[in-house]
């Protein structure tokens, strides 16, 4: 069998201008064209369909994710061309992939099989330098922070207190943790430093959910950076950095327009990390979609547990976008890997790991179903070890909770593989749905968490050290109640322990950290041992990548 990249190199694409004229009616004036197959649709463009009716919203979500991998994105891609296979006008949404996990664990982000997006390598590696630019505007702010300290610290910083951190697109363990401003009063106040990983920068969760360029600047300046010595914040647009990061970011603002190896319409912008922000393409890439498309495939990062949670509580919350329906990735493999199968037998019929299993997927579909209010359906991602046993079971589990199954093969066979997927997703699109929240904006921020927690995760509820009390208290009453909470723990399991697979409750989520986006307006609470700054694993991707003869090689 051909790799991905083998694949997408042999893809036969339409030059962009072309393509975004026939699907979607963009004229070539409206493009920033960033060689022959990846543009930018202008700002002003975007304003001007302000007027137009919206698509339907389809979101695709999945079961807890396993070492395997159920496909979620290569899902995305499938139903985007299986829709338009079936005579629909459909676009996708999707994030743009973070260079650390492509070189680290992970390898490629643009879906995979007969459902790709391309160009896959240029996706995959520096795109169209949106990633570099939040970086930039990051770490502009970092300097400028040094900077103020060095030239008198007219704003009274505490240097205990700064809280911004710098950031690059690389797993780097050994900069997690730092001393800057080494060798001489020339150079700073040393003091204790560190680095995250781009998609963590609060940068990119205000970048992902701000709707335009003055939205962008007036959240930019709302960040919090430090604290005086009377603990009073300091905001970016205290040190004036708001206008300058703003002027860096101002062309990455503009949607990514591509398209999958079936010449279709596919947006990609944005790339938060779901298990740390909220793990959503940029709003405005999923507005200008539902102008210009009358169905829109988008996901959410991870588990339904985790990234439609985020989705909802966050994005929809703060964006007015609604969702018609929704669509649950699993694969019989990763199903048997939640009832106790190892790794090396999940390919072999196991029906009694099949049927333990099955508790994840269901907890997921009860929460799409009950807690967020949106009709979904079940697909399973094929693959030729399944069994029609084993499809049958799962079949019929989930029928007894009202929804459908549908066997996919989109990454064997393209939109036509995944072509009764999408006529039951148009079915679900023409019933009512009622989205909802799983916390009203006055509750308080420890009520909030413990909603997600018992509703979401079933545990029992949530648990903290003093410091943290003291934190949320203070968070509180200096105004920042009503903002969502954004919860960080791993993506591996309903509890933060990533050995309990399948469906644990009765467990209590500890908060061990809180941290204010006060430009992203949300509020992040760690928990567990999540970290903003990856390592490499023992062999990495990047050990497998390489340039032969002129073509890139080993990138997924």
């Amino acid at each position: 069998m051909p790799s991905d990249i083998e694949i997408a190199q042999k893809a036969k694409m339409q030059r962009i201008p072309k393509m975004a004229a026939e699907k979607l009616g963009i004229a070539e004036e409206h493009l920033q064209s960033y060689g022959h197959y990846k543009a930018k649709v202008s700002l002003d463009y975007i304003s001007s369909l302000k007027d137009k009716p919206d698509g339907k919203l389809i979101l695709v979500t999945a079961i807890s994710p396993t070492p395997p991998g159920e496909g979620k994105t290569t899902t995305t891609v499938g139903l985007g061309d299986a829709l338009n296979h079936i005579g629909k006008k459909a676009a996708i949404c999707i994030r743009e992939p973070s260079l650390g996990p492509v070189f680290g664990m992970k390898g490629g982000a643009a879906g995979g099989g007969h459902a790709q997006v391309v160009p896959m390598e240029d996706i995959n590696l520096h795109f169209t330098g949106d990633f570099s630019a939040i970086a930039l505007a990051n770490n502009l702010l970092a300097a400028l922070i040094d900077n103020h300290i060095h030239h008198g610290n007219a704003l009274e910083i505490d240097v205990r207190r700064i809280v911004w951190k710098r950031v690059m697109d690389m797993n780097d363990r050994a900069l997690r943790d730092i001393t800057v401003a080494l060798g001489g009063t020339g150079n700073g106040y040393p003091r204790q430093d560190g680095f995250d990983i781009v998609v963590a920068s609060e940068v990119m969760a205000i970048f992902c959910l701000a709707t335009s360029l003055e939205d962008l600047k007036n959240r930019l300046g709302n960040i919090v950076v430090a604290y005086t010595r009377a603990q009073k914040p300091v905001h970016a647009r205290d040190l004036h950095a708001h206008g300058a990061m703003t002027v860096l970011l101002r062309d990455a603002l503009a949607p990514n327009l591509v398209q999958t190896l079936e010449n279709n319409p596919a947006f990609i912008h944005g790339g938060p990390f779901a298990n740390i922000a909220h793990g959503c393409n940029s709003v405005i890439a999923t507005q200008t979609a539902l102008k210009l498309a009358d169905y829109v495939v988008t996901e959410a990062g991870f588990g339904a547990d985790l990234g439609a949670e985020k989705f909802i509580d966050i994005k929809c919350r703060k964006s007015g976008l609604r969702p018609s329906a929704a669509v649950v990735v699993a694969t019989v493999r990763a199903i048997k890997y939640h009832g106790g199968a190892g790794l090396k037998t999940i390919t072999q019929e196991n029906l009694d790991a099949l049927d333990k299993g099955m508790v994840n997927l269901e907890r997921h579909v009860d929460n799409v179903q009950r807690v967020y209010g949106v009709p979904c359906v079940v697909a399973i991602n094929h693959f030729t070890s399944d069994t029609k046993v084993e499809v049958s079971m799962i079949e019929a589990r989930m029928a007894a909770l009202g929804v459908k199954v549908v066997l996919a093969t989109h990454w064997a066979d393209g939109g036509a593989g995944a072509a009764n997927l999408a006529r039951a997703v148009v079915d679900l699109c023409e019933k009512k749905s009622a989205p909802s929240f799983v916390y009203e904006d006055h509750d308080s921020l420890w009520d909030k968490a413990t909603k997600v927690a018992q509703k979401v995760y079933r545990a029992s509820g949530v648990s903290a050290d003093a410091k943290v009390h003291t934190q949320i208290k203070k968070l509180q009453e200096n105004g920042y109640g009503h903002y969502p909470v954004c919860i960080a723990k791993t993506q591996y399991s309903f509890s933060t322990d990533t050995q309990l697979r399948g469906a644990p409750e009765g467990h209590v989520i500890d908060i061990r950290e809180i941290r204010l986006a006060a430009g992203a307006e949300f509020i992040v609470m760690v928990c567990g041992d999540i970290m903003t700054m990856p390592g490499l694993p023992k062999e990495p991707s990047a050990n497998h990548i390489d340039l032969v003869d002129g073509k890139i090689v080993g990138l997924f």
